[in-house]
């Protein structure tokens, strides 16, 4: 059952202030508790400045991992259809996935659906076409065809398997064209590529050994170009790093850039700008944000000085999200307890406007998605 708690709402009724912040609310952004004992959703209303107000949680009517920092370990946990009006959170810890519509920060439970599988920790969708990531067990992706009222029908004959167990799949994407899902797993050091059929299931795996270590988010840019997030070697100190690729017709995996250094630590997580042009990488280790071009070849070249925004000491910032207009991104900082809130400079740089929310901290947040 759908649960909200709006006191900070009926507090700022109190004050006065509920009207002018609805008024000038103009997005949202969304972060999920993944609590093992009831999974939520906490969305916060976006001010036109980029600042976050009116904190609101949503039961997902399922149960996450639990766990203290990034126990998901993966990027995707919580994800919005391409048109923004559905949103999808993973329930780890009852092998489900939830579905809301959303209006602003307004969320409305709709359903939950079985993942098809053990531990789901990431999903995707593409025109009405919808993947979950299953990290646990044998590790698999399961389709789902997207139905009236945001429900999921599974496809039959649509599960796929990883290459072993626990290869610890991390991430899952979409090409633009609808032609591939790429999936990582951050354990074997692989990215898996899928050709997509046209009744949605899936052709058998084709296997991409990335030769960079530390393999763990894949996202395609709106050229088709798939952007590779790497933690790096274990022994490297800053050593993480930040690839870019060509999917031949065939599957293969071409580098464009390989292994451009992000010059800090614990780099996971990485988004792209919705034109396509910049992409941002969240170093948990360093508790800063690197940004890198896009070239119109997919090739990378560091903005500035590579990083381009901090989050303060020990804020520990693991996933990553931008907002629909290109404006502003906001980080998970999993041991402060909050959220970091940047802008977007049109040079690509980062203005940090500070942290929001009064979250709890080293519980297991994962996932975060912004409109």
């Amino acid at each position: 059952m759908l649960k909200v708690n709006r006191t900070l709402a009926m507090l700022a009724v109190g004050a006065g202030l509920a009207s002018p912040l609805l008024a000038q609310s103009t997005g949202a952004v969304f972060v999920m508790t993944n609590a093992a004992d009831k999974n939520q959703v906490i969305a916060f209303d976006r001010a036109a400045n980029g600042t976050l107000t009116e904190q609101t949680a949503y039961d997902t009517d399922g149960r996450g991992s639990g766990g203290t920092t990034d126990p998901l370990e993966s990027q995707g946990s919580l994800t919005l259809s391409q048109d923004h009006s559905l949103l999808f959170a993973v329930n780890a810890g009852s092998g489900n996935v939830s579905v809301f519509s959303v209006h602003k920060s307004n969320l409305t439970f709709l359903n939950k659906t079985p993942s098809g599988g053990a531990q789901p920790s990431a999903i995707a969708e593409n025109a009405g076409l919808v993947y979950v990531l299953n990290s646990g067990g044998a590790g698999s992706v399961v389709g789902f065809h997207l139905d009236f009222g945001g429900q999921l029908k599974q496809i039959k004959d649509s599960t796929q398997f990883l290459t072993g167990t626990t290869t610890g799949g991390a991430s899952l994407s979409f090409s633009p064209d609808g032609k591939f899902l790429l999936v990582t797993e951050r354990v074997a050091n692989n990215i898996d590529a899928f050709h997509i059929e046209s009744d949605g299931t899936l052709s058998p795996i084709i296997v991409n050994a990335n030769p960079a270590p530390g393999t763990f988010t894949v996202n395609f840019a709106p050229l088709g170009f798939a952007i590779v997030s790497e933690t790096g070697p274990a022994t490297a100190s800053n050593g993480s790093a930040i690839s870019s690729y060509q999917v031949k017709a065939n599957g293969t995996l071409t580098p464009i850039t390989h292994s451009l250094p992000t010059f800090a630590a614990g780099n996971c997580w990485n988004a792209i700008t919705p034109d396509g042009t910049k992409v941002y990488v969240s170093n948990s280790g360093s508790d800063n944000i690197s940004g890198f071009n896009i070239e119109k070849n997919g090739s990378l070249t560091p903005i500035g000085g590579t990083v381009v925004g901090n989050n303060p000491t020990g804020s520990h910032n693991v996933d990553i999200a931008i907002t629909a207009n290109g404006k502003f991104l906001y980080t998970i900082n999993s041991q402060s307890g909050n959220i970091g809130v940047f802008a977007i400079n049109q040079d690509g740089s980062l203005t940090s406007l500070g942290q929001a929310g009064n979250l709890p901290k080293s519980v297991g947040f994962n996932g975060i998605a912004a409109l």
